[in-house]
């Protein structure tokens, strides 16, 4: 038959029959009539937003070509054809991800968490455990955020160095790695290689030698601007070209090939899959002169800014257009049955959307079936019968039905039902309240882990002391427990800059890389943002990876790639996919503008997903890693940088002691006010609490240990119903850590009612921490500022024992109230009226 021919590629190693280039064509086609009906679908009204793949169906067919089993895809949201072509995902998942379907049988991706073409394969089971990586084709969620995936894409392949070179993880990685033999593919578009983290990536990736092929999908645009714009030489692999070599163990292959031509694409990513694959050598696959039938996404016209040149010319290398016109002359099919297929997929993409619109909207129509029955009932006997029948007929004859209407409709009705009381009203409030926490939860589950494995579940083991207990620097401690993980737990590795040789800035992992080599304690360059790359993509595949980052300040690096990717994963992935990766960093006081940097309010509110841990000494970090090592949530430690020579008891369990997260400790006793605190600031506090003491305020000083998760038991809440005042502690600027400490504490947890006068706060200045001691002593908060705050707080309620020290004040910026009285600024000891 004429279907089992064959054609090969141009350097003849390669050839594909027929019958493979017709389903080629089929699935290429299949794609792009599901990204045009995709597209009426949002301009219908039916799903709120569309972004597609339409253009790059051919390239992608290709590089699916050299795409195995264990191997991992991590691109960006155009790469749905790719999708298709593994097998990830069908076109009735791809549009039941359009409507937002959180049902995780019809939509595997996010449960409806992420808009269409956010593609993730389900990496764990139900009980949130590892699937064997091996016998799937795997996809890691994709994110919005140009280039965001890149810093990820680097881990991923870097695990399968790890996999390859230590011989120790053979029997760890028979669900993970076949001799570190798996490539990440990655893509991502020719506009966005201008982030900065793109560079990062490739350089790190060059430098490493990790098998990762990334494809640039170039149609001249981003959005509306044109690619001279964008990039240096107009062509990101004449910009990359310094990159090049190719030498053994060097640089990285780069490759041009035009993203309409079949046998070139098929080609090019088979030989450059192949040489990454056996050589672990980075590749980038530059694919040109695509196009965009439907331009960027459905909120907006390409025609707007392209020239009608420009678009005739897109619709000359339509990528299917030149696979059409090439299987014709060829002979492999003529247009008869190339007219068939595409009929037949015009019928499959509609029968498969029609199915993913039932899927969806059947049980939102039972729901409101059930509501209108509730209502109707309930109309028989209130006396408000015509505004609820108005909501009857509103809620049966909507246009648009979700369920985020059939809850303005209940609640509506419920206002309307405040001043009646009936059975019919019982069961519908019944109703309304389980609905409403029915689906909140659907969409406010998977945050943080929920496994047996999460860190809230590791029991507390307390250090033991001895008489043979030794006293030694806080970096000490540290380091033994460090040594304990390395020598206990093959798939434990440290990286970051100046850990490895050095040993850490601070000596931390001193001696810990002639122990155990350069592939366990390892130093890294430089570039933030991938270091924590490393951590997350070698976390997703099983190992156990702390990443260094040397200053909090230099966290900010690295922050985008923490937010938008780490701390969502687990999120946006209704619990499929997770990343235990730890960041150890140092923070707080020390010297000047970039190393006192204690912004725990930006990642309180950018983190959440992330533990946030803030240890007061090595010991208590000590006990955290241990913790966290455990479990798989991943988790920031934030040590005290200007500890870790302070003299500290070696706990004789330093290898099995943990610290339980979230659960403040009482590290100091007493009757009068509660002082809420954490890291550096705690050893303050007590000094404090001692000059208190001596003019018989007694004040009991909490440690809260963690600020993700926040005391969970109440111990705060418990200390403020005996001492009936509060004052919270830090030295992040004013509304950062120390507003969200007061929220939790005083709202959260109700210590609201137990307090006989205003909670305060005291915190560092708005400006960042300035050079020097006494730059310290004005900007950061100090044991007399403490002393004064507490010292106020008792006059208030006091006035006659408490006599009035601190009058002559003025309004000046920081943690003050409107109320003179109330400054608590840290500068307030020697500000004045004149």
């Amino acid at each position: 038959m004429e279907t089992n021919r064959i054609i090969k590629t141009p350097n003849g190693k390669y050839s594909f029959s027929f019958e493979e280039i017709l389903s080629d064509y089929r699935l290429a086609m299949r794609s792009r009539l599901t990204s045009l009906l995709g597209r009426k679908e949002v301009l219908t009204g039916k799903a709120s937003f569309g972004i597609f793949g339409d253009g790059i169906e051919l390239p992608q067919i290709a590089v699916a070509k050299s795409f195995q089993k264990g191997d991992f895809r991590t691109g960006y949201y155009r790469d749905q054809t790719f999708e298709m072509a593994i097998g990830n995902v069908n076109v009735t998942q791809f549009f039941s991800q359009l409507y937002a379907d959180h049902n995780l049988k019809n939509e595997p991706n996010s449960g409806g968490r992420q808009m269409n073409s956010h593609f993730a394969s389900r990496l764990l089971d139900e009980n949130g455990k590892y699937k064997n990586q091996l016998t799937s084709k795997n996809s890691i969620s994709d994110i919005s955020p140009t280039a965001g995936q890149m810093s990820r894409m680097l881990g991923l392949a870097y695990a399968s160095k790890i996999y390859r070179n230590n011989k120790k993880l053979d029997n760890y990685s028979k669900s993970f790695s076949k001799n570190g033999n798996e490539v990440v593919f990655g893509s991502i578009g020719d506009a966005s290689t201008s982030e900065g983290v793109f560079f990062e990536t490739m350089n790190a990736a060059g430098v490493l030698q990790v098998p990762m092929v990334v494809s640039v999908w170039d149609n001249g645009f981003g959005i509306s601007v044109p690619r001279e714009l964008q990039t240096v030489n107009n062509s990101i692999s004449k910009a990359l070209a310094g990159f090049s070599s190719e030498k053994a163990n060097q640089g990285i292959s780069i490759y041009q090939v035009e993203g309409w031509n079949y046998l070139n694409l098929c080609e090019t990513y088979l030989e450059a899959a192949e040489k990454t694959r056996n050589e672990h050598k980075p590749a980038l696959i530059h694919v040109t002169e695509l196009t965009q039938p439907q331009g960027h996404s459905s909120s907006g016209s390409h025609e707007r800014y392209k020239s009608k040149e420009r678009l005739n010319w897109e619709k000359e290398y339509c990528c299917l257009k030149k696979f059409r016109e090439w299987i014709i002359q060829n002979k492999i099919a003529q247009n008869e049955m190339l007219d068939n297929i595409e009929e037949e997929e015009k019928i499959f993409v509609e029968q498969s959307r029609k199915k993913a619109w039932n899927l969806y909207l059947d049980p939102i129509k039972e729901e409101r079936n059930t509501v209108v029955q509730l209502l109707t009932e309930i109309k028989k006997t209130t006396q408000k019968t015509e505004n609820i029948g108005l909501l009857i007929h509103s809620l049966e004859n909507s246009i648009s039905l979700n369920r985020r209407y059939i809850h303005s409709i209940l609640f509506k009705a419920l206002l309307l039902l405040a001043n009646e009381d009936s059975k019919e009203k019982e069961k519908f409030v019944k109703f309304y309240d389980e609905y409403s926490a029915r689906f909140s939860n659907v969409y406010e589950n998977k945050l943080y882990s929920e496994s047996e494995e999460s860190p809230l579940k590791v029991k507390e083991t307390k250090p033991i002391y001895s008489e043979k207990s030794e006293i030694v620097d806080g970096r000490v401690i540290l380091q033994r427990c460090f040594d304990h993980q390395f020598a206990t737990n093959n798939l434990f590795f440290a990286i970051g800059e100046d850990v490895g040789k050095l040993g850490d800035v601070n000596l931390v992992f001193e001696g810990l890389n002639a122990k155990y080599g350069d592939l366990r304690v390892t130093d890294t360059g430089i570039r933030e943002s991938t270091i924590l790359g490393q951590g997350i993509g070698s976390a997703i595949r099983g190992l156990r990876p702390l990443v260094d980052i040397q200053y909090l300040d230099y966290f900010l690096y690295a922050l985008q790639t923490a937010s938008d990717d780490l701390a969502t994963l687990h999120y946006r992935t209704a619990g499929g996919q997770k990343a235990p990766v730890i960041i150890r960093t140092k923070g707080h006081r020390l010297e000047g503008v970039w190393h006192t940097g204690s912004p725990l309010g930006v990642l309180l509110h950018a983190l959440r997903g992330i533990y946030i841990c803030v240890p007061r000494n090595m010991t208590q970090a000590a006990g955290m890693y241990n913790t966290l090592l455990q479990s798989d949530n991943p988790a920031i430690v934030i040590e005290v940088l200007n500890a870790y020579r302070l003299k500290e008891k070696v706990p004789d369990n330093i290898s099995s002691f943990t610290v339980p997260l979230g659960i403040p400790e009482v590290i100091r006793d007493g009757r009068d006010i509660t002082v809420v605190t954490y890291g550096a600031c705690c050893k303050i506090a007590l000094e404090a609490a001692e000059e208190l003491e001596k003019i018989g305020i007694s004040v009991e000083v909490i440690d809260v240990q963690t600020l993700l998760p926040f005391d969970s038991t109440g111990v705060i809440t418990k200390s403020i119903k005996k001492t009936n005042a509060v004052l919270f502690f830090d030295e992040d600027v004013p509304g950062g850590a120390s507003a969200y400490m007061l929220q939790q504490t005083v709202e959260k947890n109700n210590a609201y009612h137990y307090l006989d006068c205003m909670p305060r706060t005291l915190t560092a200045k708005e400006n960042r921490g300035a050079f020097g001691r006494d730059g310290d002593f004005y900007c950061k908060p100090q044991s007399e500022h403490m002393i004064e705050a507490c010292y106020k707080i008792m006059r208030e309620r006091e006035p006659k024992k408490y006599k009035d020290l601190f009058s002559s004040q003025k309004k000046i910026k920081g943690a003050s109230s409107l109320e003179s009285v109330l400054i608590l600024s840290s500068d307030s000891l020697l500000i004045s009226t004149k």
